[in-house]
């Protein structure tokens, strides 16, 4: 049976081109990062100097404008290319918690601070101690520290989200009205103390009331939880502890925490939990 030579039919890859190799058609060599093949065999017609030899297959762009390489534009880990006004440019890797912000058509990128939002820091506190306690119309701290939130701002244009949600609270015996607030102080009140967010005309027994407390007429009246949440500003890098305070509209009302009043085996008890959120300013 006769044989027919039918040559190369397909590409034949034989990397970067060396002058004293003999090529035939079809085979691809490389040089200066461009390719080309073979379209009559020879040895020692150079690339790109003997069309009649090679054609080109592809071309090597410029290096760090086109995408083919950016090693000359990029020069550390972290960094991000941009184009500006020109051609493609290197945006360094910033500094630590900053942001990638945009500045709109026909500007550059940044890394810039957060305007603000920002969770920097959150604590958390619960307490399920039953409390009953006969606070009367001086305000009083009748969970003493256990419900503490002592949190420490990062810097003076802070604020602090500040929730306290009390499983149970409410007031009883002689039909007395309760009250309570959030107190705050630098100091973990050894002598310093303030009302946050205070002022107008929120004021019961002479003293600032944050909410009220629901009357119970029966002593086993399964009574209602109560949330009480505000942004305080401390302008301030001490440390801030708040604390809830309680009392009632006479010397003998009483105040329930995590209990009912009559307190029996059957009777409910719950949970207070709180939480502080640092807010970048």
């Amino acid at each position: 049976m006769a044989t027919v030579n039918l040559g190369s039919i397909r590409f034949n890859w034989k990397g970067a081109y060396n002058n004293s190799t003999a090529y035939v058609v079809n085979d691809v060599v490389t040089s200066s990062g461009n390719s080309y093949v073979c379209i009559q065999a020879s040895q020692g017609n150079a690339v790109g100097n003997a069309t009649a030899y090679w054609n080109i297959m592809s071309s090597a762009g410029t290096n760090g404008t086109n995408g083919t390489d950016l090693t000359s534009t990029l020069t550390t880990q972290g960094d991000i290319v941009y184009r500006d006004g020109s051609g493609l440019a290197r945006l360094g890797y910033g500094t630590s918690g900053k942001v990638l912000t945009t500045k709109g058509s026909g500007q550059n990128p940044a890394w810039e601070t957060a305007s603000g939002g920002k969770v920097l820091q959150y604590i958390f506190n619960h307490d399920n101690t039953e409390v009953a306690v006969n606070v009367g119309t001086t305000p009083n701290f009748a969970m003493g520290s256990r419900l503490d939130l002592a949190i420490t701002p990062s810097a003076t244009s802070s604020k602090i989200l500040v929730m306290y949600n009390f499983g149970s609270v409410c007031s009883y015996e002689g039909s007395n009205l309760g009250y309570g607030r959030i107190s705050v102080s630098n100091d973990g009140f050894s002598s310093n103390e303030t009302i946050p967010v205070s002022g107008g005309a929120n004021q019961v027994q002479s003293q600032y009331a944050h909410f009220g407390l629901n009357l119970q007429t029966s002593s086993h009246q399964t009574h209602n939880g109560l949330c009480c949440s505000f942004i305080h500003s401390p302008n301030s890098t001490s440390a801030q502890t708040y604390r809830p305070k309680f009392w009632t509209e006479s010397g003998t009302g009483y105040i329930y925490i995590n209990r009912s009043p009559r307190d029996n085996a059957n009777d409910f008890s719950s949970v207070c939990f709180a939480y502080a959120m640092e807010l970048e300013g």
